[in-house]
């Protein structure tokens, strides 16, 4: 296939997930096989939940509506206008996915078909479904995906190459059973806000979003605060009131629970407002239903602590103090050309 009608195809895959959100699922009589997906895949997305506690229709159809928004014409032009494709016959590339977010492994998906490539898919048991309903809809759209996009059971087989997504234990078995083929292998991350105090009401109630979008659950998701000595917290937990409602979710309010008792046991100083809990510390990995902070007085310091901890951080967020950080309530919105572990997928993919 050539990659212009790879790329047509997924800005047709665009238009069918822009159909669908949590207020209103609204055909589109120009979206092509709507007769074949279209309440499938409403049907599906209704059943996410009981397939993934975790996978609420709310963050499910957020993720469609990411999707939605970054498979159109534009986008994918921006993004592929950066690169020299070579044409070569494809290299069958395995993917291991996560499944901690719904779609978390699609742009991996997705850049493995656009480079010319092929694709075999190991999914995460927590997120089998809808990636492959997608699948099945660009085979719909163009059969030549049926040769193109293959998913595994058990070991991978006859691969070229892989990328694969797990903690920082399935690594290192990744790095050892993959160290005679070209590969990317991420390992956990987390991500940080770097506040200053002088956040307007509407940046805390954004940066909200960054804390709890699919529960705090992604590595694009802000899990530790740095702030200026004598920081009035007060303007913090005001911003992340917007999402007070996330306690009547029964597996957070659990984690919520479990989580602030631990703390408490252990004598750790706790600031709290019932559905969140912060807490001074130096890691950057904070568990669900809680967010780490730690004190700075200059900048400077901070700057230096994100430099020398860059391995372990996914992305920044912040008013523009820090350079290249995201702003307040876009981390989970992330760009074509936005690669995860700020590794060039698509370079590595087209150089195989």
């Amino acid at each position: 296939m050539l990659q212009i009608e790879i790329k047509n195809n997924f800005v047709e895959l665009g238009k069918f997930l822009s159909q669908f959100s949590l207020e209103n699922n609204q055909q589109n009589e120009q979206v092509k096989y709507n007769d074949l997906f279209f309440n499938s895949f409403v049907d599906l997305i209704a059943l996410s939940q009981s397939h993934n506690n975790w996978f609420t229709p709310d963050n499910v159809h957020f993720s469609i509506s990411s999707w939605s928004e970054a498979l159109t014409e534009n986008n994918l032009n921006q993004w592929l206008s950066a690169y020299n494709f070579i044409e070569k016959e494809p290299k069958n590339v395995g993917l291991i996915l996560a499944g901690n977010i719904p779609l978390v492994g699609f742009h991996d998906f997705l850049s493995v078909l656009i480079s010319g490539n092929n694709v075999l898919v190991k999914t995460s048991s927590k997120d089998d479904y809808i990636i492959k309903f997608l699948a099945n809809y660009l085979i719909a759209l163009d059969t030549r995906f049926n040769e193109k996009i293959t998913f595994v059971e058990g070991k991978l087989k006859n691969f070229d190459a892989v990328i694969a997504t797990g903690s920082n234990n399935t690594a290192r078995y990744f790095e050892y059973y993959f160290k005679n083929k070209p590969s990317i292998i991420r390992k956990s991350r987390n991500s940080v806000a770097v506040l200053t105090g002088n956040e307007t009401p509407e940046e805390m109630t954004l940066l909200s979003e960054d804390v709890f979008r699919y529960f705090g659950l992604g590595c694009r998701n802000v899990s530790k605060i740095f702030v200026p000595k004598n920081y009035n917290f007060d303007a913090f937990f005001n911003g992340m009131y917007a999402q007070k409602d996330v306690i009547y979710y029964e597996k957070y309010a659990n984690n919520y629970d479990y989580n602030k008792a631990v703390f408490l046991m252990s004598n750790f100083q706790l600031l709290d407002n019932e559905f969140l809990t912060i807490k001074e510390d130096t890691s950057h990995a904070s568990p669900i239903s809680s967010v780490f902070y730690e004190y700075y007085e200059d900048i400077n310091e901070v700057k230096t602590r994100i430099q020398q901890d860059a391995e372990i951080i996914q992305c920044v967020v912040s008013n523009g103090i820090i350079e290249n950080s995201v702003y307040f309530g876009n981390t989970q919105k992330p760009n074509l050309w936005d690669y995860a572990d700020n590794v060039d997928t698509l370079d590595f993919l087209n150089n195989l």
